[in-house]
């Protein structure tokens, strides 16, 4: 049994069974995976895969456990190697990041210019998605850590740390009719147009409000892009409902910022991680520049909780910082 055939079984399940398209993945012949897969089989005296002439068709139950053990011993491998980085190259590595365009925008870029300066043989890698791709990524290994808001169906093999709140705020152009409100209400903001995040999403916390207000918002353009809402703002389009974070009064001196925190509940961002993602030290420093509460000490006993719902109730009580 070589490591080697352990790797082909798992990335021929990982796309689905095709062979060619694995072949293409790991610079390999499309008979060279196929002959080992077999090698594999006839040492184990068992068929991983059923096949249909040709073609693998399905996983057998015992592949299944097999597959599942391969995945174990691949990511416990590759933690060797990098424990191994850890003595011998402790500023050398590689730091994958996946987030959403809100938090690399606007929560994120003095933070990797301080963690570039910091470890400047530390390789940055960031990709931007919405919180469900991010959470994916990290989750099949295809990032280290996934900074997001929204924790739909998070699997405990993975864990959340809560790292500030943030609220939303309402931007209006000086002339427009809200802009002199001292506290806007809900059924104020059903009145008009409004150009916002996507309302399409039933749980989101914007779309919630409204239904509890039992009123229906008059959404006329949804983005991810905070940059693009206050654009719109500007060009009349209708009221934006936009991360507070995302307005500078340096650059936005033409648009009044009206809180909504009153009508609006605060959201909190969170990193994102792999419970059996090995922790370099620079790992542990990156969490900490970002989210200073988050120290090294801190971060491995919330490693030791079992679940997602016991990290959250450590934080019960505690004053994270609102941006």
């Amino acid at each position: 049994m070589k490591l080697q055939q352990l790797r082909y079984i798992v990335e021929v399940v990982n796309n689905d069974l095709n062979v060619s398209l694995t072949s293409e993945k790991l610079y390999t012949s499309q008979p060279g995976i196929s002959k080992q897969i077999k090698l594999l089989e006839d040492e184990l005296n068992i068929q991983i895969f059923t096949r249909s002439g040709k073609h693998l068709s399905a996983v057998t139950p015992v592949g299944q456990q097999i597959v599942a053990l391969a995945r174990e011993i691949l990511n416990k491998s590759q933690d060797i190697k990098i424990i191994a980085k850890e003595f011998s190259q402790p500023n050398q590595g590689l730091l994958t990041i996946t987030t959403t365009y809100t938090q690399a925008r606007y929560s994120l870029p003095n933070v990797i210019q301080q963690f570039m300066k910091q470890y400047p043989g530390i390789t940055l890698h960031m990709e931007q998605g919405s919180s469900n791709q991010c959470i994916l990524q990290a989750q099949t290994g295809q990032a280290d850590f996934a900074i997001v808001t929204e924790l739909s169906d998070l699997s405990d093999d993975m864990i959340a740390l809560p790292c500030y709140h943030w609220n939303q705020a309402v931007i209006v152009m000086k002339e427009h009719p809200l802009a002199k409100s001292n506290l806007i209400s809900i059924d104020e903001l059903s009145k008009y147009p409004l150009v916002s995040y996507d309302f399409s999403n039933d749980g989101s916390d914007l779309n919630q409000a409204f239904i509890k207000a039992n009123q229906s918002p008059n959404i006329v353009f949804s983005t991810t892009d905070a940059d693009l809402i206050k654009t719109y703002v500007k060009l009349g389009v209708g009221v934006g409902i936009v991360a507070k974070m995302a307005v500078n009064n340096n650059y936005d001196d033409d648009l009044v910022v009206l809180n909504a925190g009153h009508i609006f509940p605060y959201s909190t961002t969170y990193v994102v991680f792999a419970r059996a993602l090995f922790l370099r030290s620079y790992m542990y420093d990156f969490i900490s520049q970002f989210s200073p509460h988050l120290n090294k000490q801190t971060i491995e006993q919330l490693l030791l909780c079992e679940n997602n719902i016991e990290v959250l109730a450590r934080f019960n009580g505690v004053k994270l910082p609102i941006c």
